[in-house]
């Protein structure tokens, strides 16, 4: 599903298992090869995305001049 709405984004369609049903008249149903290079897409970008919020978290920690672990006791969290 989340590779679906990666390469169509909101395209109209039910996915029940392995049956979909195309809906959308905007957006042509997508080819199976079209889906799984499309989850392959989605997993690249989630691993990247996380890759750019743990640079960006560790850059505010070093600006502030604090480890992770006192970030945490600083925000009440273990």
């Amino acid at each position: 599903m989340k590779a679906i709405q990666f390469i169509r984004p909101n395209a109209q369609f039910v996915l029940a298992g392995d049956d979909l049903t195309w809906f959308d008249e905007e957006q042509t149903e997508p080819t199976k090869a079209e889906i799984e290079a499309g989850w392959l897409a989605y997993q690249t970008a989630q691993i990247a995305e996380a890759e750019a919020k743990a640079a960006q978290r560790a850059a505010l920690l070093d600006k502030l001049g604090i480890t992770e672990d006192e970030a945490r006791l600083l925000l009440g969290g273990n």
